[in-house]
């Protein structure tokens, strides 16, 4: 039950509105006489409001109909081309006529009246060339240019990226080709490829990667079945199906990349350079008995 209404809300107390509101609500469980006199407003005062509602409701219905034929012709002259918020602005042009948008839609909603809907343009997904892990984690090869996995990680020189991609072989897990562009694409694993061409016969070869666009594109799955190069691919978001690759990644970054950080192209290729022909020819390693990757090759192979 409402406090007594003094036309003001101050002091935790309700306005004639808020009570008149309160009364019309509950108008059809007790009478106007009990609710109004337990709100302490005269019943006549409530049926004033009642009267000025109902005039507004009218006044307003009476509007959107002027309102609503004004925006059926519109929609008839422009044929339809117009959504609600370019009805509106033709409102105000044509006539003068300052509406708010959702008025606008609801109106036209009500009607019946939609604009034309520009068809999107359907992009055609490109094929995607998959392979199955043939490598299955089975990290160790019997000899050179056996099975060699491939991947590509950013780097930075200054606040400018790059992508590196390198081929590993996992007999000895020399890195047998490297590139480093600005772009990550088919590209850049395709230059990769061509250099590790140049060291030897690949016919037979498995070549390992995880499933990036650059491996799943038709022209790296030509270019590999031209060679005869055995496709092989980790599992969806599983860096353990390539932990070797990972593995020479996180020593490169530890090693080379965040200890000598490079701020030119120039210093990047130097960096990358000087890192690679130490992993290949000095860091030796435990499980190539204490031997560098060169060494282990030349002394097994």
């Amino acid at each position: 039950m409402p406090k007594k209404a003094n036309g003001t809300s101050k002091g935790g107390r309700v306005t004639q509105e808020q009570c008149f509101q309160w009364i019309n609500g509950l108008k059809n469980k007790c009478s106007i006489y009990s609710l109004c006199l337990s709100a302490q407003v005269s019943r006549s005062g409530y049926y004033k409001w009642l009267k000025r509602q109902s005039s507004a409701l009218n006044s307003r219905e009476q509007e959107n109909q002027q309102i609503g034929l004004l925006l059926r012709q519109g929609y008839q002259h422009v044929k339809g081309r117009y959504g609600y918020r370019r009805m509106k602005i033709w409102l105000e042009r044509e006539h003068g006529i300052q509406v708010n948008h959702k008025r606008v839609y609801r109106l036209l909603k009500s009607m019946e009246l939609q604009s034309l809907i520009r068809r999107k343009k359907k992009r055609r997904k490109k094929e995607e060339q998959f392979a199955p892990n043939v490598l299955n984690r089975q990290f160790k090869a019997d000899q050179p240019f056996q099975k060699l996995v491939t991947d590509i990680t950013y780097v930075y020189a200054g606040s400018r990226r790059f992508y590196l991609s390198v081929i590993q072989d996992l007999f000895n897990n020399e890195i047998v080709a490297y590139h480093l562009s600005d772009q990550n694409d088919t590209d850049l694993v395709l230059q990769t490829l061509e250099k590790a061409l140049e060291k030897g016969d690949v016919r037979g070869v498995l070549l390992h990667s995880d499933q990036g666009h650059q491996y799943t594109s038709n022209l790296y799955h030509d270019v590999l079945q031209s060679h005869q190069i055995i496709r092989s691919m980790s599992r969806r978001a599983n860096c353990w199906d390539n932990a070797v690759v990972e593995s020479f990644f996180s020593h490169f970054k530890t090693e080379g990349l965040w200890l000598e950080r490079p701020r030119t192209l120039d210093e990047l290729h130097m960096m990358i350079d000087n890192y690679i022909h130490f992993y290949n020819i000095e860091r030796f390693q435990e499980k190539l008995g204490n031997l560098s990757p060169i060494e282990y090759r030349k002394a097994v192979a």
